[in-house]
């Protein structure tokens, strides 16, 4: 799996340790789009970037293989070379680069270069939208509980769900490796239910719904944080925005900074 920045002992001035062989950091937060290198200027003078959780001033050079840059308490992704696709997986496909059984992988349907990974997983059976990079920091932050990153899907289930089966769903259903966490539910139609968690727990929404009566006929995941995208037609990919990036990297942020 991609790896985030190594340690780094902080912000360097441009006559220090960093020296000539480090970038200005209004240059790396305008070509990580952030605006043009006077906005960036007038974020750094407004004390709202830090490297490596220190606020810093201009001047500063980074070094963007090892050194965090935050803007507003976002991580930015700053490294060369990330790239951020954002995929519609069809059913009968494995998110894994490669398998073992020779089944189809997620690694089929994105440039082979460079090397991305997928953030989290979806089931061979489930659809929808999946993204894969290789901007380590940022799958580590979509990923781990403590972000708390919603993922919205779309169950397709046998019967008919009654307003009890649904309040079940919300609160939190019991399930072998303990109770889910609260969710927001809804009906769309008769037999179709909106399920927006955070947790990502194996197979969870398909325990969930097979918990309350309802087993799933078909799932497909419609939003990831901030990202959806309608349009992507099954099997293809396309690259994130810098906005949808940036929009991602908000989403992980802490709730607020001091």
């Amino acid at each position: 799996m991609p790896t985030g920045p190594t340690e780094s002992t902080g912000p360097t001035e441009s006559t220090g340790q960093g020296g000539p062989t480090g970038e200005r950091l209004q240059k790396v937060l305008a070509q990580a789009g952030l605006g043009s290198r006077r906005v960036s200027e007038d974020l750094i003078a407004a004390g709202r970037v830090t490297v490596n959780g220190e606020v810093v001033t201009l001047g500063v050079r980074v070094d963007v293989e090892t050194d965090e840059v935050a803007v507003d308490g976002a991580v930015i992704g700053i490294r060369a070379g990330l790239v951020h696709y954002l995929l519609n997986k069809p059913a009968g496909v494995i998110t894994s680069m490669a398998d073992p059984q020779g089944r189809p992988t997620v690694a089929t349907l994105v440039p082979s270069e460079p090397r991305v990974y997928p953030v989290g997983r979806l089931d061979l059976d489930t659809e929808g939208l999946l993204i894969l990079t290789n901007d380590g920091v940022l799958t580590h932050r979509l990923t781990h509980p403590s972000f708390g990153v919603d993922k919205e899907y779309l169950a397709h289930v046998e019967g008919r769900p009654s307003r009890g089966a649904l309040r079940r769903l919300r609160d939190g259903v019991e399930l072998d490796d303990g109770p889910t966490s609260p969710a927001r539910v809804s009906l769309v139609a008769p037999d179709v239910i909106r399920i927006v968690i955070h947790e990502g727990r194996n197979r969870q929404v398909r325990r969930m719904c097979e918990a309350v009566g309802h087993p799933v006929v078909r799932l497909v995941r419609t939003r990831i944080g901030p990202l959806t995208d309608a349009t992507l037609a099954p099997g293809a990919a396309r690259r994130l925005t810098r906005d949808e990036v940036r929009a991602l990297e908000r989403a992980v942020a802490p709730p607020s900074i001091e």
